[in-house]
């Protein structure tokens, strides 16, 4: 199966890239660089153009059989200070790729969703059945996009598999590619920046909260284990499965204290940091209660904290060596 890959020069899109082209599957990248890096695109075919210009996509979607889509602006906080910008990118040109889907025949699409659609949640581990209420602009774009495909769904055929990630960490484990955000702000390779000098200190915010060593309390889910989920949801839907709406995460909390621990252990150095007051808005725990991906899909994650961190450290020390020889 041919698949296009939205946002595959990304994080998460490169990886599911490599995890399709293992199973069997041809990829086809589209980015259009604007946080992607053509370096996690490199092996593949590769179409630089952006989510909104439907006279490419087309182009793109002929020579295809299913989307993935990866393609959406993800920092919460910018979400919060300039909405605009992701109204624009992942309702907008979310649409487009809908619609230019439905125009070229493609009837299948994974999508690239988040635990942010449910917002604070009143219990935890959390179910697919928690009401999905999200506080951030952000968490509502992807909620948007949801309704976008259960809609579209019914009307035209358009089956989906929205996948609801916790969070994603980890490298690829043979090192070529792995996380690249400009400005980072996800903890284990902010931590990882923090011990070789990227960063003079790692800010922990909050230690108060009502968890059991006062920090936040989060699911640690490594980029390969979604990745395959996303190869697993594109098979159900090849095989005839109705469209579904899944959590990937590993059912497991880790507090950042126990990153932070782990992080030292894999590198054998201590992290710099200091205690700052908790983010508005940050719930003292998000975990996932996965069983219905297990049950759905027939996934299941199986790499631990120690693989994830592992993985993201070799990535670090490969990338930093990476650059200092360019």
């Amino acid at each position: 199966m041919k698949v296009l890959v939205v946002g595959g020069a990304g994080y998460i899109g490169s990886h599911a890239a490599r995890v399709l082209r293992r199973n069997g599957h041809e990829a086809l990248i589209y980015d259009n660089l604007s946080t992607g890096y053509a370096r996690l695109a490199n092996g593949f075919e590769f179409i630089q153009a952006d989510m909104a210009d439907s006279k490419t996509l087309t182009s793109a979607l002929r020579h295809v059989d299913a989307v993935m889509h990866f393609a959406a602006h993800a920092y919460v906080g910018e979400s919060v200070e300039n909405p605009r910008k992701y109204f624009r990118n992942n309702v907008e040109a979310g649409l487009t790729l809908l619609n230019t889907c439905v125009d070229c025949g493609v009837q299948k699409i994974i999508f690239s969703s988040t635990c942010a659609v449910y917002g604070v949640p009143v219990k935890v581990p959390i179910t697919e059945d928690t009401p999905r209420d999200p506080v951030n602009p952000y968490g509502v774009t992807k909620l948007v996009f949801e309704r976008a495909l259960e809609a579209y769904d019914r009307a035209y055929g358009l089956r989906f598999a929205s996948l609801r990630y916790f969070n994603a960490a980890g490298a690829d484990e043979s090192g070529e590619i792995g996380e690249l955000h400009d400005p980072e702000t996800h903890l284990i390779p902010a931590a990882l920046e923090a011990v070789v000098g990227v960063r003079p200190q790692l800010e922990v915010f909050g230690t108060d909260y009502p968890t059991p060593d006062g920090t936040c309390v989060r699911d640690y889910i490594h980029v390969n284990d979604l990745a395959e989920a996303h190869v697993l949801a594109l098979k159900h839907l090849e095989q005839g499965g109705s469209s579904v709406a899944v959590n990937l995460g590993t059912g497991r909390g880790t507090s950042v204290k126990e990153i932070l621990d782990a992080v030292e252990k894999a590198t054998g150095r201590p992290v710099p940091r200091r205690v700052g007051p908790r983010r508005p808005g940050d719930p003292p725990a998000l975990v996932a209660d996965p069983s219905r991906a297990q049950q759905l899909l027939k996934w299941k994650a199986t790499r631990s904290l120690d693989d994830i961190v592992a993985t993201a450290w070799k990535w670090m020390q490969n990338s930093r060596t990476v650059a200092l020889h360019k």
